[in-house]
């Protein structure tokens, strides 16, 4: 809609205190991190080295800003308003505003002391400071630091990129309180987003030391045992292992930092670790592909490559040349790529590198366990956020019949992984939080209240209720009515408000089942079509003007049916990830359940946006008919979808709870809203939309069956040809159902329908 999208502290930021940050390094971690503070409305100072030209001293850190506008770093432009940069000799006294300082410079301990010295001078007392190391240890750091400095400072690893990575490792020590500690985790929980996992002070910390020596295992044992990467990769995809396996993730990470990762992780481990027997930098084909400024992706060539005619190339192992790729299906591997023990005990050649890389992992993550971690869960934690694994090694190991795992390892007289086997008592963190409030949890205590195949009702405690969709993606089907409207009859009479929402960890819901829909339209059944769209408009309005509120915990995709049931609810409490949006211009038809008359009548609601009939008309019109989707909670605020009072949570597992809170605060005082009227532009409204559309099918840049979506999509919009000033809901909810359901009869939307469904892509005819 052309709007700004406020920028205000997200959902609990201001229950933990952290109104001010700043962060030193402005490269491509402190720059994200910054960026991620700023997304959640929090006030940072991104500090840097000053820039050589003394009339722009703050140029590195605002290159930093720069380059996280470019990346994707912000989740709206205007997120960067909330980012001051600095630089590190003019501006440290600013460090005395900051609750937290985190430091992300280069990876040089004498550095970092020294900087540590600057910071403990101007800081105020009790602020959190943190390192973002990935490799020294908090103990080295700290050396020759103050014992009152050393109470206030943990590690907070992060992953690159910050807004998209969810692990942060946590390393702290025997003189950082409980309160300190719990603070980093409420930091970067509550305001990132992020999941905290402790580390104890090791080299590595988890999920590098244990995914280094993944790689370099996978890599190495492929070399030497004659596994092309094509198969190598998807080996280990079967482990567990995202889909770049071992090889795509070498060239993805750059195969220059490898001696400077492998190399310093090596170094800081004893002699005896068993990653000195798989010396990755040390292998002759690493050596050789370095010499040859073969690097990966970020010089085009690594172990795989793209020729210019953009086929995909894979390097022979043994000869270093590059051939065809062969594409290498998981069905093709002992077991299918599912069956773990059909794979591993396989003798065929890709079973026995599949046991060497498993046993070896499984061998080595047993002797390392307690070292590194204080709760074994917490590795494959790790190891599912920090490398995108399916699957943690403690996961892999327990999924491998046990008493067939000892046999072999015993003879083939390896130590037994005994503690990865063992059912070990979890030994919380310090400061570890309450689990977080979800529907796993709501089942296992067997909370139900009405349900079906398609949804089911859930009471969640403290007199709130929430409505789960459990459909593919969580899409309307036909089913999900009788629960809905089951749900406002058991909620009216035995509850006191309605979240919506569920555990996916896609979708908040995917909109209308399209198959439905296209059943319908292949019959021309148009009476059931026209049904169909008006028993979810009523039920819609039934649950917006109920007798308690309901609040919608909105995340992931948030598309068609599922936004416009979204709209319709008294407040939103939204994932900052999300992606909502009214697309089914892109399948011939326009909403029909409301979506258009809520965004009109939120648009008329949002003081921030002053707009008279037309020019909502016109802003709604525009984020309908390009069918866009937000990019994030921020994104979706600037398009209409969110107002103001709505609200935004970073961590997708407090969801759930900050809705059920939201609604408990609503329902104190709860007055369901009156029925009003929304101000409509009429013809002249009606007409301004559709002029533009049809010169541009008169360029011939869209097609007839494009303006016959737009008219229809500005009548509902405008009133059409109505002389009124203003019309209610239903009734242009009236005009949105007959819109849809004549563009349902045009032979190009049922192909529209149909393309969508077997490709997944818009088709423009």
């Amino acid at each position: 809609m052309n709007a700004v999208a406020r920028i205000s502290a997200a959902a609990g930021v201001e229950r933990i205190g952290l109104r001010r940050a700043v962060v030193i390094g402005a490269g491509s971690m402190g720059g994200g991190i910054a960026a991620q503070l700023a997304n959640a409305g929090i006030a940072v100072d991104l500090l840097d080295v000053p820039g050589s030209d003394p009339a722009s001293r703050n140029d590195p850190a605002q290159k930093g800003v720069e380059r996280q506008l470019k990346v994707g770093g912000f989740m709206t432009p205007a997120a960067a308003g909330l980012v001051r940069p600095g630089n590190i000799a003019d501006d440290m006294p600013r460090l005395a505003e900051a609750d937290w300082i985190v430091e992300a410079i280069v990876e040089e301990v004498g550095a970092k002391r020294a900087l540590y010295r600057q910071i403990d001078a101007v800081r105020k007392k009790g602020s959190l400071v943190s390192s973002n190391t990935s490799t020294i240890l908090r103990e080295a750091l700290l050396d020759g630091m103050p014992r009152e400095f050393a109470s206030d400072f943990v590690i907070t690893h992060f992953f690159n990129p910050p807004r998209v990575m969810q692990l942060v490792e946590i390393v702290s020590g025997d003189e950082n309180p409980a309160a300190i500690i719990g603070t980093a985790r409420d930091y970067c929980e509550t305001a990132l987003g992020k999941t905290t996992v402790d580390c104890r002070d090791t080299p590595g910390f988890i999920a590098n030391r244990i995914g280094c020596y993944a790689l370099a295992v996978a890599a190495i044992e492929a070399i030497r045992q004659g596994v092309s990467v094509e198969e190598a990769d998807a080996v280990m995809m079967a482990l567990g292992a995202p889909r770049t396996g071992v090889f795509g993730v070498l060239d993805l990470i750059g195969l220059d930092l490898i001696p400077h990762v492998w190399g310093s992780l090596m170094s800081a481990l004893p002699g005896a670790d068993d990653l000195q027997n798989f010396d990755l930098p040390g292998t002759k084909l690493v050596q050789d592909l370095l010499a040859a400024g073969r690097l990966g992706r970020k010089s085009g060539e690594g172990f795989y490559r793209l020729t210019p005619q953009k086929t995909k190339q894979a390097l022979d192992l043994a000869t270093q040349d590059y051939r065809d790729a062969r594409p290498f299906d998981l069905r093709q591997l002992p077991g299918d790529g599912k069956d773990l023990a059909a794979l591993l005990e396989s003798d065929e050649r890709l079973g026995r590198y599949a046991w060497t890389v498993f046993a070896n992992l499984v061998g080595y993550v047993d002797r390392i366990a307690d070292d590194i971690s204080l709760d074994r869960s917490d590795i494959d934690r790790a190891m599912i956020l920090g490398y995108g694994w399916s699957q943690g090694p403690v996961a892999l190991a327990r999924r491998y019949d046990g008493a067939r795992l000892a046999a072999r390892f015993t003879a083939e007289g390896r130590a037994l992984p005994a503690r990865l086997l063992e059912t070990a008592p979890v030994r919380a963190g310090r400061g570890t939080t309450a689990p977080a409030l979800s529907i796993a949890s709501l089942r296992e205590q067997d909370k139900a209240v009405v349900e079906n195949e398609a949804a089911s009702l859930w009471d969640m405690g403290e007199g709130i209720a929430c409505l789960q969709l459990h459909t593919k993606l969580n899409s309307f089907a036909p089913a999900v009515f009788s629960v809905l409207e089951a749900s406002l009859e058991h909620v009216r009479s035995s509850f006191s408000g309605l979240v919506l929402g569920n555990d996916d960890p896609r979708a908040f819901s995917a909109g209308a089942d399209l198959r439905a829909f296209l059943g319908m339209i292949e019959r021309k059944d148009w009476v059931a079509l026209d049904a169909y769209i008006e028993e979810g408009q009523d039920l819609f309005l039934r649950m917006k003007y109920a007798p308690f509120p309901v609040v919608a915990a909105a995340h992931g995709l948030a598309l068609g049916g599922g936004c416009e049931f979204m709209l319709h609810c008294d407040a939103i409490v939204a994932h900052a990830e999300l992606n909502a949006g009214l697309p089914e211009t892109k399948v011939g038809i326009i909403p029909g359940w409301g979506g258009g008359t809520q965004l009109l009548r939120r648009a008329a609601l949002n003081p921030s946006v002053p707009r008279g009939p037309a020019a909502n008309a016109a802003a709604v019109f525009d984020v309908i008919w390009r069918a866009a989707v937000s990019t994030s909670a921020l994104d979706a605020r600037g398009l209409g979808m969110l107002l103001p009072t709505d609200r935004i949570v970073m961590n997708r597992s407090h969801l759930l709870g900050a809705a059920r809170s939201f609604a408990m605060e609503l329902a104190r005082d709860y007055v369901a809203p009156e029925r009003t009227s929304i101000a409509v532009a009429g013809r002249s409204g009606y007409l301004s939309l559709t002029n533009s559309v049809r010169a541009s099918r008169n360029l011939g840049q869209i097609s007839d069956a494009d303006v016959a979506i737009a008219e229809a999509l500005a009548g509902a919009l405008t009133g059409g040809d109505t002389a009124a000033a203003h019309l209610d809901e239903t009734q242009i909810m009236t005009l949105e159902r007959k819109a849809c359901v004549g563009l349902a009869k045009l032979p190009a939307t049922a192909a529209r329908i149909e393309h969508m469904l077997k490709t997944g892509k818009p088709l423009r005819n």
